[in-house]
């Protein structure tokens, strides 16, 4: 793998909350300890149930939030440093695409102003070449001319996050975090949207980080896939890899809880559903964050926190991941 564009190292994110009636304050524990890097031309994706802190690690990874601990590395440069010294660099290489096309453009700006802005504050075009500009970038996300002066309540959902794409682009980022971009759109124009995203990124070799709760999608459009659980990553290997076998049970449990065209609901090889609740961040489970809806859980899972460390040919945070290191024929 080439030199990683951002990457992340033991990266954590904790949130004080008031104690209930007079009582001492807490900590959700949102991120703890997720390290991961995406390379140029790259997609990464970021999946997990919700809670698991997918979106306040996009948050921390486009500098919306501040890690509580842990570095970020962008191009090999130390984030904090960038965003003390140079912070118009650190937000022209690092763009963020959100869910909600329609919350994330101002309704009264229109589509030209909208991209145009990106342009005039980071000083990529002069007043007399913006519009031209701006018109270029709408013709690479599949949006004619007459678009540049309509208001985001006069497009559909898809052509609004066409526009959000256009927006990030303009900067000519390095990476941009996608999260869940595409899962407030219909089927077909979500297919529509990442055909754009393909696009985008054979021809500028821009990376993405690509958080989605889809995961048919998220095999169909990622190299590597990082699987998250209450706040750490407990599998990361390449998603072709990934799609033969999982070693870790909760990414196992995840996958087969997706539905799979030509496979049977009663395939024998498919785990059972996970049982019981997703555990509080304020009050995570010791040892492993899993054990408590584990079914393969030892006394040594409650008691020992597992390492993310190298099995085979990928990442597990499990003490038993060699026990489930059998390999299946695609």
């Amino acid at each position: 793998m080439t030199a990683p564009v951002l990457e992340a190292r033991d990266l954590a994110k904790r949130f004080p909350v008031a104690g209930g009636f007079g009582g001492p304050k807490r900590v959700v524990h949102a991120l703890s300890g997720v390290s991961l890097s995406v390379a140029a031309g790259e997609t990464l994706a970021v999946v997990g149930e919700s809670g698991c802190g997918k979106s306040t690690l996009a948050n921390c990874l486009t500098g919306l939030m501040e890690p509580s601990g842990g570095s970020l590395l962008l191009e090999g440069a130390d984030v904090a440093g960038i965003l003390r010294d140079d912070p118009m660099r650190f937000r022209r290489r690092v763009q963020i695409v959100f869910q909600d096309p329609y919350a994330s453009l101002n309704p009264r700006r229109s589509v030209g102003d909208t991209v145009a802005d990106a342009l005039r504050i980071h000083r990529l075009a002069p007043r007399a070449r913006r519009r031209t500009r701006v018109a270029e970038l709408l013709a690479e996300v599949g949006l004619a001319p007459e678009h540049l002066d309509r208001y985001p309540h006069e497009l559909s959902g898809g052509q609004r996050q066409r526009v959000a794409i256009a927006r990030a682009l303009a900067v000519e980022p390095a990476v941009v975090v996608c999260d869940e971009p595409v899962s407030a759109l219909d089927v077909s124009i979500q297919a529509q949207v990442i055909n754009l995203l393909r696009d985008i990124q054979a021809r500028r070799g821009v990376a993405y980080v690509f958080i989605s709760h889809n995961l048919a999608l998220v095999r169909h459009i990622a190299r590597r896939i990082a699987v998250m659980y209450l706040g750490q990553v407990v599998e990361l290997g390449d998603a072709a890899v990934l799609r033969r076998r999982m070693l870790h049970p909760y990414s196992r449990a995840l996958f087969a809880a997706a539905p799979e065209i030509g496979r049977p609901s009663h395939d024998p090889d498919r785990p059972p559903p996970l049982s019981g609740d997703v555990p509080s961040p304020i009050d995570p489970p010791s040892g492993c964050r899993f054990h408590t809806r584990c079914p393969h859980a030892e006394a040594r899972c409650g008691a020992e926190e597992p390492a993310l460390r190298a099995v085979d040919d990928r990442l597990v945070r499990c003490h038993l991941a060699e026990g489930f290191s059998i390999p299946k024929e695609p």
